[in-house]
């Protein structure tokens, strides 16, 4: 069925976008909303303070935002037969057997026990697998050891990404490790790790750097023409921002770290793209993974992964699970919408009841892990034009 937008909803949706522009908000922002076969782009702003307008066509760090891209991927390659999703993955990682686990998360790196199990694909596709950031780590009074370690091996996955700092594939998982696990596999959900060491599983089990299984796999069968680790178009690329004290400080310029070619391939946050690459990936799991996934294959990516028990211990925040839980890479809401934000400034959400894409693109880092009020307010402000537009339709017919 062919669906559309409301014109006066479209113009609430402008003004809400724009209100958010400027002193006080966002350099500049893209804002796309699809609903059925209609789609429509607000574009506001510029590409950095005092710099040239953002396009349809900027490009911006999606960070976490790359999480579903490699969830996709990573089940790309299960449909290939090349990976097992409840299979170990100690023949293509053997630097993750026979690992040991913090008897305290916060504790001493040489007060361990034995894992229960070895790590499989699925655990690193639900964040399961028993290594990365939670809340506590960001609470303490004093580092946790495991933090401190972590950085010092330039894992870098315990904060926003630093594409320059990681090393090589080989080297960072070999770094990751040498530490132990700090919540048994399958115990609880930790946010991020597991993105990134799907970025190693994923270049072993098909012979390929990531970048060239995401590029045979998603990117050109959906023409996903923008998406990249990096650009040497940096003339499309906004600059980064984070909030300061007088206003928002430059994070990482156009030649920054997203200029070249990194060492270490990001799946988990490394990935830069546009809307309307954003778009077709969106599209392609609304139409039931054509050309790229199988319908079933969809589903379970789409689908509440985690049992009770693993999201007892809480997410990113107390209330993180309430009203939502985690398929493969992404967020689902117990509505059926899903997908996932960026803390670089980025939102992606597909909501399939509703026929419904909203992404919302700028880049400002994010001061927590709940999005700033814009991005909410952009996707109620398509929601209301959607469902305007729908009631015209009924009224129409009757």
């Amino acid at each position: 069925m062919t669906r559309g937008l409301s014109p006066t909803g479209l113009d609430a949706l402008a003004a809400t976008a724009e209100r958010h522009v400027g002193d006080g908000g966002v350099p500049g922002l893209v804002a796309l909303v699809a609903h059925g076969d209609e789609v429509h782009v607000e574009t506001h702003g510029r590409l950095s303070i005092g710099g040239t307008p953002v396009g349809r066509d900027s490009l911006f760090r999606i960070a976490s935002t790359s999480k579903p891209i490699t969830a996709a991927a990573t089940i790309a390659l299960v449909e290939e037969g090349l990976l097992v999703l409840d299979q170990p993955i100690d023949k293509l990682i053997p630097e993750l057997r026979d690992r040991r686990v913090l008897t305290r998360m916060d504790g001493r790196l040489d007060r361990t026990v034995e894992a229960w199990r070895p790590i499989t694909p699925r655990d690193l596709l639900t964040f399961t697998f028993g290594f990365g950031m939670t809340v506590g780590m960001f609470t303490s009074d004093a580092p946790w050891p495991i933090v401190a370690a972590a950085d010092e091996l330039r894992l870098d996955t315990i904060g926003p990404p630093h594409p320059d700092v990681k090393p090589d594939p080989d080297t960072w998982i070999a770094n990751l490790g040498t530490l132990p696990l700090i919540a048994q596999p399958g115990e609880r959900w930790l946010y991020n790790t597991g993105a990134q060491v799907l970025s190693v599983l994923l270049e072993r089990a098909a012979g390929q750097p990531l970048d060239e299984v995401l590029r045979t796999r998603i990117f050109d069968p959906l023409r996903m023409r923008d998406t990249s680790f990096w650009t040497a178009d940096t003339g499309r690329l906004a600059t980064a921002y984070r909030a300061g004290d007088d206003g928002p400080v430059v994070w990482d310029q156009p030649d920054g770290a997203w200029s070249r070619r990194p060492a270490f391939r990001d799946g988990a946050a490394g990935l830069l793209s546009s809307a309307d690459d954003l778009l077709a990936f969106a599209r392609m799991l609304l139409r039931g993974g054509e050309p790229v996934l199988s319908p079933a294959a969809v589903r379970e990516i789409t689908r509440d992964q985690l049992t009770g028990d693993q999201k007892s211990h809480g997410g990113l925040g107390p209330s993180f699970f309430e009203g939502q839980s985690w398929g493969y890479c992404l967020a689902v809401e117990e509505g059926g919408a899903y997908g996932w934000d960026g803390g670089l400034g980025t939102t992606w959400r597909v909501d399939p009841t509703a026929d419904l894409v909203v992404i919302v693109l700028t880049q400002m880092m994010f001061p927590s892990p709940t999005p700033p009020r814009l991005h909410p307010e952009i996707q109620r402000a398509a929601y209301a034009a959607a469902a305007a537009s729908s009631s015209a339709q009924r009224s129409a017919i009757m």
